[in-house]
């Protein structure tokens, strides 16, 4: 069992190592991260296990995973890095002296009903720093500069990024009473299949994600649908048919319910990830924590 009293006997920068390896995945993304070579970075992974007499990574293929040991520590040093990260904040200046622009990126739904809360904390914080929000669905956002940080869905791929899992999430199908009164409630996955369906995007793919779960769907179940993730929750608002949703954002919609509720619910990761530059700069350095801490709730 590793406790927080044991790890302040320890070397930083060995932490610091730690902490970069367990976000990004990789040793060679997190001696770029940390403006290291690969060889050293590895040397103080390697010191921190050996202090520890503990693995705290393995390789499985060509990947590097986290062992259960390591997961332990995260928990312990995450809290560690967050107080580092505040001290350094309040070292270089009040968060009320810092301004500029910072550009977050996320989905339309999540941008609507996830961050107005995160923003009112942001703008207490750092009342002289100006947000822009990017409602997209896209990557590449950040690879174009055009973001500063993005809250995604998946984990992106290019290694120079900085990416943090900061919640596996919790959705369920809703719909409202007056549809279900209408058209019956569902008992059972395949009842869903008699159903009405929103389609948020690519109908495809939504097919293709809820086949392993034993919900079969078709072309014929999705009649309407958006791009845009408020449209079509507008459209399931309206009654239009069953649509699945985030239970943050659906369990505090009045007139919907969620449909079969003894259903295991759907889990989602949101990924937050932002450029190098997390580590220079203060302002993406306050608002990427806040987002972390918000998210993480």
């Amino acid at each position: 069992h590793i406790c927080m009293k044991q790890l302040g006997d320890f070397d930083w920068n060995h932490i610091r190592a730690f902490l970069a390896t367990a976000e990004t995945g990789s040793f060679s993304a997190a001696a770029r991260n940390l403006g290291q070579t690969q060889p050293t970075l590895s040397r103080q992974i390697a010191a921190l296990e050996q202090d520890l007499g503990v693995m705290l990574f393995e390789r499985v293929g060509r990947a590097l995973e986290i062992t259960q040991a390591g997961m332990e520590l995260l928990e312990h040093t995450r809290l560690m890095g967050d107080a580092a990260n505040q001290i350094a904040l309040t070292a270089s200046g009040q968060a009320q002296s810092i301004d500029g622009l910072v550009r977050i990126t996320a989905s339309d739904v999540m941008s609507a009903y996830f961050l107005p809360e995160l923003l009112r904390e942001v703008r207490a914080q750092a009342p002289r720093l100006r947000i822009d929000v990017i409602a997209s669905n896209d990557i590449q956002d950040l690879m174009r500069r055009e973001a500063d940080i993005a809250i995604r869905h998946v984990r992106p791929e290019q290694p120079e990024l900085i990416a943090k899992l900061v919640q596996e999430a919790s959705g369920h199908f809703y719909a409202t009473t007056k549809y279900l009164n209408h058209a019956g409630r569902p008992k059972s996955k395949h009842d869903l299949s008699q159903h009405e369906f929103i389609s948020f995007g690519n109908t495809d793919q939504m097919i293709a994600y809820l086949k392993p779960l034993g919900i079969h769907l078709s072309d014929e179940n999705f009649r309407l649908g958006s791009q845009n993730g408020i449209v079509a929750w507008e459209y399931a608002k309206q009654g239009f048919g069953i649509a699945p949703m985030s239970e943050v954002v659906g369990n505090a919609t009045p007139g919907v319910e969620r449909v079969m509720p003894e259903m295991e619910p759907i889990k989602f990761p949101i990924w937050l990830t932002t450029h190098r530059e997390l580590h220079t700069s203060r302002r993406i350095r306050l608002v990427f924590d806040l987002l972390a801490d918000y998210l993480s709730k």
